[in-house]
């Protein structure tokens, strides 16, 4: 039984929501679209002749093609009917006339897709912003504002932290440069503003503000950028608004602002984690955040995507292929709408959603994936809607041919057809295998769309996700109602406030569920691989996922198989201290200390027991330090010290505090820099961890552990002054016991103070590990190496680091004192076991 009988005897009407009563893949028009993509993509940066030239030649070749086409078709038809065709002119003309029509109109899409990036690029490189960003010069402008300004993570140079800027998208409109020469323009720039006092209004600007600045201009950081030009504002004041914004964006300004009222009460995350789902709002989301939704591969639910758009029309008209049926679903038959009345309600919302989360190409990209959303749900016909993915991804690379170099383009078309084509097939094949139909969906749409965007994300990260698949899982089933909800308090703010808060409480549940998924799952040991990045490394990921999915099937009449490799999934996530150590040899058993690989920085570790170690700095980012204490096996942690307040020391701070209970954070007494300072009482306060500065000369007993603090030391009248106003002279140095292994930890002590710490304490004796100074800077006093004679010295530096640590002549005094010298930059991480002749150091390069 095929055909019409099919349908009749399944009882359903044609195309209606069973995807085997749907025809084959239509791919006609993705041909056009990845030839109209890929022409964008290269003549974006292309001088404008060969742009020119290529736009030429491909039209041409398209009427060529096209007039020797119907000449074909002409001659056939004059010569009749051919022998034992059924029709005039034979299939085989014809099929010869549709794929003559199919290539010219390839080359035509090409053409466009050239002529338009021509076109854009052409206006980013003319006038005068590209010349004076080349010759860094400053000039006064009128700007218009096109994006929401969204903040930089605060930068580690060195000692300090750079502080975080603003990113605004503007437009030049009108420039003055030096000589008084004015030139009114229309070219594309970004403003990188250090806000200052006045950050609150450069935050609350909205797109199509007026703005009068001053600055130096920049040459983009990359060639090929949408960008003519940075321009760095003149720091200072708030910013100066020569015109407001249009009557939509202060609309649309009001209900996000009412939005992120409504949530103020809610807790830390949901807090910043709602306008995130609901208006890809991100201004409240931490770095910490940041980093596990990034970890998890949950990141498309803080950026405003195509499942924002369907979730409200799903609402709107039900599940698939439910509005074609006489048994309508959905709150539209429930409010009396008319199938017609309910399209334009559907597009109705899809305009106040582009107009609320703001036009930008993003969003406008995710509406285009919403409406395609539109027509599955309305339809049922997944399969068929290739075309219409493809005619959108068309349109958007000619309306906005910059898209064509976006990654975020790039994953969304992925998924989108990901969802599309595999998914569904997918789905039915775990259906056959006993799974439940709504959770085999599920795990089809999560792993579909994880295998064709992984490779994407390798290309930026260099890294797979190992929790990606079942974080989406758990986090899926709350991000509709916080979705939902969420709307619903932005829709509800500008009347009621109360009533605002009340849903966003409701929606702050889900909201933090979401919070907590991604946390988790980023905190587990094998949360991340690495992995090989740039194109190279996605392609060899693309072959393994591609041969994984061909085996799938063969593999599945193996169940002993499948438990083997799910069980090595489970352990490569979990990795369980004595199985990494059977499997890697690191750490080495017995370890007493370990120096962490943190780049440019310091961060050591003491073991206090089973489980437990006392820190000794953080380093410069929370990452590499919370990846080495897992690696140890650290979850307790009684005592964290931290050296001195320069941010390679200190800001790593979260990544110690995550997920491990912390005694109390002890500091040196001298408070320099300020910023560092209070970033370490802030956070620790935040983890509800007490802060203590050490008393000069106190010493301490923690299980095996026997420690003194040798500097800074105590204030006597008339003596000299040792406790320095330098914060790298001011760092707390310790003489450690671990057992019979001795170690001096120096922090960043520059030569005055270790001359100081030799002076008091002249009888110190010899050592088995010695941290060198300041990264094994040059500035190191000999004295003080000669008298700790260390077996074993190791130095913590990044690298390629700009500061050439380790000197060379620290690395041959050291050894010509007798010491191994051990380096992180060469070594990675150093675990020392042992003592005296017993010694035993082991890098984990």
């Amino acid at each position: 039984m095929s055909g019409p009988a099919v349908h009749t005897a399944s009882g359903r009407r044609l195309g209606v929501a069973d995807p085997r009563q749907e025809g084959p893949l239509d791919l006609r028009l993705v041909p056009p679209a990845l030839a109209a993509w890929a022409a964008t993509a290269l003549a974006l940066d292309a001088p404008g002749r060969w742009v020119a030239v290529g736009v030429a030649l491909a039209v041409c070749a398209a009427l060529g093609i096209v007039g020797g086409t119907w000449a074909v078709g002409r001659a056939n038809r004059a010569r009749g009917p051919g022998p034992g065709s059924g029709q005039a002119g034979g299939g085989a003309p014809a099929y010869r006339w549709w794929r003559g029509t199919a290539a010219a109109g390839v080359l035509l899409c090409a053409a466009a897709g050239a002529a338009a990036a021509g076109l854009h690029g052409a206006d980013a490189r003319s006038g005068p912003v590209p010349g004076l960003a080349q010759s860094f010069a400053r000039a006064d402008a009128e700007v218009t504002v096109t994006s929401d300004p969204r903040r930089t993570r605060p930068q580690i140079r060195g000692d300090h932290s750079m502080p975080a800027s603003l990113l605004v998208d503007a437009e030049v409109t009108r420039l003055t440069t030096a000589d008084g020469t004015v030139t009114r323009l229309r070219t594309p720039v970004l403003l990188m503003v250090t806000p200052g006092e006045a950050a609150g209004r450069w935050q609350r600007l909205l797109p199509t503000t007026g703005l009068r600045i001053g600055g130096r201009f920049a040459p983009p950081r990359h060639e090929g950028e949408r960008i003519a030009a940075v321009i760095r504002a003149d720091a200072g004041g708030p910013p100066e608004v020569i015109r407001a914004p249009t009557p939509v964006q202060r609309v649309a300004g009001k209900l996000r602002a009412g939005l992120r009222e409504a949530t103020d009460g809610l807790g830390t995350d949901a807090r910043a984690l709602l306008p995130g789902l609901v208006v890809g709002d991100t201004s409240r989301v931490g770095p910490e955040l940041d980093d596990a939704f990034k970890a998890t591969d949950l990141t498309h639910l803080l950026a405003v995507s195509g499942s924002n758009l369907s979730i409200l029309l799903f609402l709107l008209i039900g599940p698939p292929g439910s509005a074609l049926r006489s048994e309508r679903r959905g709150l539209a038959p429930r409010l009396g709408l008319s199938l017609r009345l309910t399209a334009l309600t559907g597009g109705g919302i899809a305009l106040a959603f582009v107009i609320v989360c703001r036009p930008e190409p993003s969003v406008l990209r995710a509406a285009a994936c919403g409406l395609i959303t539109l027509l599955a749900i309305g339809t049922g016909r997944r399969r068929s809607l290739i075309p219409a993915l493809a005619a959108a991804v068309l349109l958007l690379v000619l309306y906005d041919p910059w898209l064509a170099r976006s990654y975020g383009f790039l994953l969304s078309v992925l998924a989108t057809g990901a969802l599309l084509t595999l998914a569904p097939r997918w789905s039915g094949a775990l259906q056959r295998h006993g799974v439940p139909p709504r959770l085999a969906e599920v795990l089809a749409a999560a792993g579909a769309a994880q295998a064709v965007c992984a490779p994407v994300v390798v290309v930026l990260a260099s890294r797979v996700s190992l929790v990606a698949i079942p974080c989406n899982l758990l986090a899926e089933f709350a991000v509709a109602p916080a979705t939902v909800l969420g709307f619903a308090a932005l829709a509800v703010a500008p009347v009621s406030i109360p009533a605002a808060q009340t849903l966003a409480t409701v929606a702050g549940w889900p909201a933090g569920w979401i919070a907590t998924v991604a946390r988790t799952g980023a905190s587990l040991p094998g949360a991340q691989a690495d992995w090989p990045g740039g194109w190279q490394g996605a392609g060899l990921l693309a072959a393994v996922t591609v041969v994984l999915v061909l085996s799938a099937r063969r593999l599945a009449r193996h169940p002993w198989v499948c438990s083997a490799a799910a069980l090595l999934l489970v352990l490569a996530v979990l990795r369980p201290v004595p199985l990494t150590r059977i499997m890697s040899g690191w750490p080495p058993p017995g370890w007493a200390f370990a120096l962490c690989d943190v780049g440019q920085g310091d961060a050591m570790v003491l073991a206090a027991g089973r489980g437990s170690g006392v820190v000794v700095d953080t380093g410069p980012d929370p990452r590499p330090v919370d990846r080495c204490l897992r690696e140890l096996g650290i979850t307790h942690v009684p005592l964290l010290v931290l050296t001195h307040f320069h941010a390679d020391h200190v800001r790593g701070l979260p990544g110690v505090l995550r997920g491990r209970e912390v005694g109390a954070v002890q500091t040196t007494s001298l408070r320099k820099p300020a910023e560092q300072a209070a970033f370490v009482r802030r956070t620790a306060a935040e983890a509800h961890v007490p802060v203590v500065p050490a008393v000069p000369g106190e010493r301490r007993r923690l299980g095996p552990l026997d420690w003194q603090v040798l500097w800074p030391a105590p204030q006597v009248a008339g003596a000299p002054p040792y406790f320095l106003t330098e914060p790298n002279d001011s760092s707390l140095t310790l003489f450690v016991r671990s057992g019979a292994l001795t170690l001096l930890l120096l922090g960043d002590l520059e030569p005055p103070a270790q001359q100081g710490v030799l002076r008091r304490y002249p009888a110190l004796p010899r050592v088995d590990v010695l941290k060198v100074a300041h990264h094994g800077s040059a500035y190191q006093d000999a004295g003080l190496l000669r008298t700790a004679r260390p077996r074993l010295a190791v130095i913590s530096c990044g690298t390629d680091n700009p500061y050439g640590h380790p000197a060379a002549r620290t690395v041959e005094a050291l050894t010509a004192a007798g010491a191994r010298v051990l380096r992180t930059d060469i070594d990675g991480a150093i675990a020392v076991s042992g003592a005296g002749d017993g010694l035993r150091a082991v890098g984990r390069s």
